[in-house]
């Protein structure tokens, strides 16, 4: 396990590529979905200074905050409701340019202007999702897309 997160500068490209094998050695040989969901979170926020990013795990017909990092964030949000609760619904990742303009957008935080909201599958279920806020419109692209989608996939659901 990694004890040091190397944050890199450069391109966001070459923050993730340096990252992504920081974060596989973070998870490397550890099997508690806690301990792994945090230190995933953190490395994220670490590296790129996002507002907020964190988990939400389902739990029956709604998603329950897990762990993150950035402010207070909202504990629960019903499935198909706001950009989380969508992106779980339709289990596809949704990229938001503007909050404002999402119908329905849930604002746990009004510094919250862009978001990318990734839903974690496992054996065609979702389990969770990993939601990234930032402070500034249209931070969130197709690279952040390609790169979130290949991180989560490092991480194992507890009932596996």
């Amino acid at each position: 396990m990694a004890e040091d997160l190397h944050i890199v500068q450069g391109s966001k490209t070459e923050q993730y590529e340096a990252l992504y094998p920081q974060i596989e050695g973070l998870l490397t040989g550890e099997t508690d979905l806690v301990a792994n969901l945090a230190n995933v979170a953190a490395a994220l926020k670490e590296q790129f200074g996002w507002l907020w990013v964190g988990f939400y795990l389902v739990k029956g017909d709604e998603l329950v905050l897990g762990p993150f990092q950035g402010p207070i964030a909202c504990t629960r949000i019903r499935k198909g409701k706001g950009v989380c609760g969508t992106a779980w619904a339709q289990a596809e990742t949704l990229i938001v340019p503007d909050v404002e303009a999402f119908p329905g957008h849930i604002a746990c935080s009004s510094l919250s202007k862009s978001e990318i909201v990734v839903p974690l599958i496992h054996q065609g279920e979702v389990w969770g999702v990993l939601d990234v806020d930032s402070v500034a419109l249209n931070t969130f692209d197709t690279i952040d897309q390609t790169w979130l989608e290949k991180i989560v996939t490092l991480i194992q659901p507890a009932h596996v």
